[in-house]
C-alpha cells in the first residue's frame, strides 16, 4: 500500500496548492501529515484486540491520510468495511478515485447532517480515527450552530457553548455511530483541555465513554505547518469507565515515546479546571487547582483588558506626529507602546505624567462633534476627515461609537501584565509592568486595578513596589497553571484566568491584607 500513500501525499500537496491559505482556514482544512497519521493509527492498533474485524469511519476524510495508514498497519481482512465523509469535492472526488479499488465508501454529504445507516450492510462502526475540521466559531453561521447544539443535546444531553469550534461538534456527534466497545482516536486542538467551551468535550469524555489516553504534543513543535494550533490525540472506548478509571496523560516527544507521562484518576480530572497540567513536571502531585486555593488575584484586583481602538495606526500617535497635526493636548492621552517596544518593566513618569520613554505615544481621544471641532481645533478635524476618507468610520467598532472616533475610557493603573508571549528557558511568557506614569494601555496588556484595602494601601509608593514584586513572583510561579497554549509555544492569559492566579505571595509580602482577604467567588 506504500505506492498508494505516495500517490495520496502528492495529491494532497497538489490540491492544497489550488486553494489559498485563507480558503482552507475558513473551512478548517489542515491536512494530517502522513507520518503523524501513521503514528496515531499504530498507537490505536495497540489498544485493540488482536484479530478483530473492524468497521472503520473517518468523518473528515480529506484525501485519506488515516485510511492510508489503516491499510498499512492492519493486516488484510481485519478491516471489513471502511467509510469516509468529505464535504468538499475538491478533495473528495480525487480521493474517491484513488481509493475506490480498496472498497472504500466515500460519502460527500456533511457528516453532521447524516444519520448512521441501518440498512445498507454497514451500520455502526468499531473504529473512528479523525482529524475533524478546525473551523473557529466565528466562521460557523448562527443557524448551523443552533442546529449542531440541538443535535448534541438531543443525543447526549450536553450543552455546547456558542464559542466552540466545529471539531467539538464532530467529536460529540460521532458518538451515535459507535458500536458498544468501539474505539475512537481524535486529533484535535488541545485548547479544549483549558478553555471554558471545552467543558462539553471533557464532560463527554468523563461521563459517556471510557477515556484511555490523551497525548498532548509540545506546543513548540507545531504538527501542522499552516495552523498555529497546539494539538492533542484523544483515545477512548464506547463503554462506561467506572469510578476507578485512570486514563494516561502523555506530553511531548512522540506518541510512542513521550517525554513525560502519568496516570490520572477520573475524580482528579473532574476537579481540574485545566487538563494541560497533566503531566506537568513542574507540578507536585499534592498541589490542587486554583479553585481550591483560597485567595486569588481577583480578590485584590479588578482586571480589564486595555482599550481596543479598532485602528491603532490612526489613533495612536507619537509626539512628533501629534505636534505636526496640531492636535491639542486635551485630546491626547499618554499610552504605553506594545510590549516588544517597551524595553523596561518599570515605567517612570515626568512632571506631566507622561512616560519617560525614548518615544512617547499618545491616544487620540476626542468626543467633540466634528462640526464644533472644525472651529476650535482645525488640525484635529482635518485628521479625522482623513480617517473618514480612509473608511475608518465604517469599521466594526467605529459604527458602535458616537462619535465614531470616541475611545473607551481607562484610568491609568500602576500594574499591567502582558497577555500573550512565548516562554524561553522555562521563564514566564508574561511580563508584569510597574507603571509609575499616567499612561494607559491598549489591548495587548491586561490592566490590574487594586481594589478594597489594597486600593487604599497602594497610594504609598513602597506598597506599590512590594505589590509589583509579588505580582512578578506570582506570574513566574503560576503561569503554567493559568492561560492557554497555542502552537509554536505561544501562551495567552485572559482577564478571568489571571484573576484566578493564587495570591499567596501577595499576602506574604503585605500581611495587612490578610484581614481584608475574602474567599474568592471566581
Amino acid at each position: 500500500m506504500n505506492h498508494l500513500e505516495d500517490r495520496r501525499s502528492r495529491l494532497q500537496v497538489a490540491l492544497d496548492d489550488l486553494k489559498t491559505r485563507r480558503e482552507r482556514n475558513v473551512l478548517g482544512q489542515f491536512a494530517t501529515p502522513g507520518p503523524l497519521a501513521l503514528e496515531i493509527v499504530r498507537a490505536t492498533r495497540g489498544m485493540l484486540d488482536e484479530d478483530a474485524e473492524l468497521a472503520f469511519l473517518d468523518p473528515a476524510f480529506g484525501t485519506g491520510a488515516f485510511y492510508s495508514a489503516l491499510l498499512r498497519v492492519f493486516p488484510p481482512g481485519e478491516v471489513k468495511t471502511a467509510r469516509g465523509h468529505e464535504i468538499d469535492a475538491h478533495y473528495g472526488a480525487p480521493a474517491r478515485e484513488l481509493w475506490e479499488p480498496t472498497g472504500l465508501d466515500l460519502d460527500f454529504r456533511d457528516f453532521t447532517t447524516v444519520e448512521p445507516p441501518r440498512d445498507d450492510g454497514m451500520g455502526l462502526v468499531d473504529l473512528i480515527v479523525c482529524n475533524p475540521p478546525y473551523v473557529r466559531h466565528h466562521h460557523i453561521v448562527p443557524a448551523t450552530k443552533t442546529r449542531l447544539a440541538a443535535q448534541v443535546y438531543k443525543e447526549l444531553g450536553i450543552r455546547v457553548s456558542g464559542l466552540a469550534g466545529l471539531y467539538v461538534y464532530f467529536m460529540l456527534l460521532g458518538h451515535k455511530w459507535l458500536n458498544p466497545d468501539a474505539m475512537s482516536a481524535w486529533l484535535v486542538p488541545s485548547e479544549f483541555m483549558d478553555v471554558n467551551y471545552g467543558s462539553a468535550v471533557k464532560r463527554y469524555l468523563l461521563a459517556h465513554v471510557d477515556l484511555l489516553r490523551v497525548h498532548r504534543f509540545d506546543p513548540a513543535e507545531v504538527q501542522f505547518g499552516d495552523a498555529l494550533v497546539s494539538s492533542a490525540v484523544v483515545w477512548f472506548r464506547n463503554r462506561a469507565s467506572g469510578q476507578d478509571g485512570r486514563p494516561e496523560f502523555t506530553f511531548g516527544g512522540s506518541i510512542a515515546e513521550p517525554r513525560s507521562r502519568c496516570r490520572v484518576t477520573t475524580a482528579e480530572l473532574r476537579d481540574a479546571p485545566k487538563w494541560t497540567r497533566f503531566p506537568d513536571p513542574h507540578t507536585r502531585a499534592t498541589e490542587t487547582p486554583h479553585t481550591n486555593r483560597g485567595t486569588v488575584l481577583g480578590d485584590f484586583f479588578s482586571i480589564r483588558r486595555g482599550i481596543v481602538t479598532g485602528a491603532n495606526r490612526f489613533f495612536v500617535l507619537d509626539e512628533a506626529k501629534a505636534a505636526a497635526l496640531s492636535i491639542p493636548s486635551r485630546f491626547l492621552t499618554p499610552v504605553l507602546p506594545s510590549p516588544r517596544h517597551l524595553g523596561t518593566d518599570v515605567v517612570n513618569g515626568d512632571d506631566r505624567g507622561n512616560p519617560q520613554l525614548d518615544r512617547k505615544l499618545f491616544l487620540f481621544d476626542c468626543r467633540v462633534r466634528h462640526d464644533d471641532l472644525a472651529k476650535d481645533a482645525p488640525g484635529a478635524a482635518a485628521y479625522l476627515a482623513s480617517g473618514e476618507d480612509a473608511g475608518l468610520h465604517k469599521g466594526y467598532l467605529a459604527l458602535r461609537r458616537n462619535p465614531w472616533y470616541a475611545q473607551e475610557h481607562r484610568d491609568p493603573t500602576p500594574f499591567l501584565c502582558t497577555y500573550m508571549g512565548r516562554s524561553s528557558c522555562g521563564k514566564a511568557p508574561f511580563r508584569v509592568i510597574h507603571n509609575r506614569s499616567q499612561a494607559i494601555a491598549t489591548n495587548v496588556y491586561l490592566m490590574l486595578y487594586p481594589k478594597g484595602r489594597l486600593s487604599q494601601m497602594a497610594q504609598d509608593a513602597s506598597v506599590q513596589d512590594a505589590t509589583w514584586a509579588s505580582l512578578r513572583r506570582i506570574v513566574e510561579q503560576e503561569w503554567r497553571w493559568g492561560g492557554r497554549t497555542y502552537g509554536g509555544g505561544l501562551h495567552k492569559v485572559e482577564p478571568g484566568e489571571l484573576a484566578r492566579f493564587p495570591a499567596d505571595a501577595l499576602l506574604d509580602d503585605l500581611p495587612e491584607l490578610r484581614s481584608a482577604a475574602q474567599p474568592s467567588l471566581l
